[in-house]
């Protein structure tokens, strides 16, 4: 197993704000590597330094895709790679059919009869989307505007798909039939790199967990690790230790009484 993608040592800056301070990883082809963090954390700007979606970006340090500096490339160029980026808040062209926007994700590719048979596989993890085939994407649920995205960035048979935040906006139901397909996708062969807020069901799925804050990777472990050390259930899933809910009981009695 190589590695895919290797970040090494990037700093990225919005106008005068240091947003990723020395932000070093890798990812493994075959895997899911999860990126989790607060809200401003960095973890987006990791995604979109490496798609070449920022000006200019990174100001320092190298990234390499199979083996190739791909830091400074177009976009276009990327993704030509095997590189898919599927956003946050899903970004479905709204006035196009759902078959429509599946096709915007192969437009780079000529093989017509590899083409059909993905559409077949995209319908295979999304049934629904089949169903609604001829239905204009803005008219989609969130959860189903979240499915026709992630299938309209596997349109390109990447050999990297990036997820930002792909349980944003939706139902714990929804949340848990998306992520089983993320890990039923993976499982096909595809790598992923997945930014995430939800801690909990991020490490579910995922080998392998980063923690950012402010820029930086403060923590690293493989997710199994992760979902059981106290400072992670404590700080992002909201599990809070023996301890700290004793002390928390102890307050609450003392507060009762005053």
């Amino acid at each position: 197993m190589g590695t895919l993608l290797e970040i090494k040592n990037i700093e990225t800056f919005y106008v005068l704000i240091y947003a990723l301070r020395g932000v070093s990883l890798t990812v493994d082809e075959g895997t899911i590597t999860a990126i989790l963090g607060n809200n401003g954390a960095g973890k987006s700007t990791i995604l979109k330094t490496v798609m070449g979606l920022l000006d200019d970006q990174p100001d320092k340090g190298t990234i390499e895709f199979m083996g190739k500096r791909i830091d400074g490339k177009d976009t276009e160029v990327i993704v030509r790679m095997g590189l898919s980026y599927v956003p946050e808040g899903r970004e479905v062209f709204e006035e196009l059919s759902v078959r429509e926007n599946l096709l915007m994700g192969a437009y780079i590719r000529k093989d017509r009869a590899a083409i059909k048979k993905d559409f077949e596989q995209i319908y295979q993890y999304f049934p629904v989307l089949e169903q609604r085939e001829g239905q204009w994407a803005g008219t989609l649920s969130g959860g189903e505007q979240q499915m026709l995205a992630i299938g309209r960035a596997l349109m390109n048979r990447p050999k990297l798909l990036f997820l930002d935040e792909p349980s944003l906006g939706l139902s714990p139901l929804l949340v848990r039939e998306i992520f089983s397909i993320i890990k039923t996708i993976n499982d096909a062969g595809v790598t992923i790199l997945l930014v995430e807020q939800n801690a909990r069901m991020a490490l579910s799925i995922s080998d392998v967990g980063f923690i950012l804050e402010n820029g930086r990777f403060v923590m690293k472990g493989k997710s199994s690790e992760l979902m059981e050390d106290k400072d992670v259930r404590e700080f992002y899933m909201g599990i809070k230790s023996e301890e700290s809910a004793k002390g928390y009981q102890r307050w609450k009695r003392k507060k009762r009484w005053r």
